[in-house]
């Protein structure tokens, strides 16, 4: 008999490697081909119902028809990609238009603060929007570079004017800003006379129930209390108007102080980089690194 313990490992017969189609599987289900609709390697590729779902919730979340700088700094990058769709956006001579509409309607009702010129880059017409606080250069393409507070104010403007279903109103034949002896000191006053009316017959009451109580002897203390309540309200009612046309009438001499500096002013601030109504390319590339963070 063949003794068998004395074989050396590397005269035993090598172990067979399994059969990679013997359980069933196939090269065609390796992950680096892929499936309709799967995603690809690095994940950008997103399904359509997610897509769906995100834009749906972005409409019902957002008020599109009073969309402001605030909604716009809370959407992420996201959201903005699935309720503003690229292929769906007006661009070309036709935004413009629209966006020049648009501007002169906020201007008009005081929405925008600024001065709205015509102005050409590299041969093509832009919108210029500035005023003492910044300035913005709208594209056709819809981009929009620019700085300070009017660049904020211009960027939601232009996305609802590149948006097929915006309706922009028609602006008024006066639409410029106003001159700076046309602002009136305040506004609601109406609603200030109310207030002192209320006010007045809080005053009233309260004096009427103090003298009251002070001339009969009702042997209860509820109507000296009550009086001295209505007195407080009826005083808190009056300083709170007070308060309010000092407000107003503060926030209308800051608003003529800007409308005076800009008439006054022979040519546009330095910080705007047009010359001649041509937007100069000095500041060209500071303006799109800021627009890129």
């Amino acid at each position: 008999m063949e003794d068998t313990s004395t074989r050396s490992e590397s005269e035993s017969p090598p172990e067979e490697s399994p059969d990679p189609a013997a359980d069933g599987s196939d090269d065609r289900t390796s992950p680096d081909d892929g499936e309709p609709g799967a995603p690809d390697a690095d994940g950008t590729r997103a399904d359509e119902t997610d897509i769906e779902a995100l834009r749906e919730r972005v409409e019902s979340e957002y008020d599109f028809d009073d969309f402001g700088p605030s909604d716009m700094a809370q959407m992420s990058a996201e959201e903005w990609d699935a309720a503003f769709d690229p292929d769906t956006w007006i661009t070309g001579d036709k935004l413009l238009d629209r966006v020049d509409a648009e501007l002169k309607s906020r201007i008009a009702t005081r929405d925008v603060f600024g001065v709205l010129e015509r102005v050409r880059e590299d041969g093509e017409e832009r919108i210029l929007v500035y005023s003492d606080e910044g300035y913005a250069i709208i594209r056709p393409t819809g981009e929009v570079r620019g700085e300070g507070t009017v660049l904020r104010d211009i960027e939601p403007v232009v996305a609802l004017a590149a948006m097929e279903s915006y309706e922009v109103p028609e602006p008024p034949e006066d639409w410029s800003l106003p001159h700076p002896d046309s602002v009136p000191e305040g506004s609601g006053e109406f609603g200030n006379l109310v207030v002192q009316a209320v006010a007045a017959v809080q005053v009233l009451a309260g004096a009427a129930l103090l003298v009251a109580s002070a001339v009969a002897d009702l042997g209860t203390i509820v109507a000296p209390a009550m009086g001295a309540v209505f007195l407080l309200i009826g005083l808190f009612l009056f300083a709170m108007v007070a308060n309010a046309r000092l407000s107003d009438r503060f926030r209308s001499e800051e608003y003529r102080d800007r409308l005076r500096a800009l008439r006054e002013a022979k040519e546009r601030p330095g910080f705007v980089p047009v010359e001649d109504g041509v937007v100069t390319d000095e500041d060209a590339d500071a303006t799109e690194r800021d627009r890129e963070n």
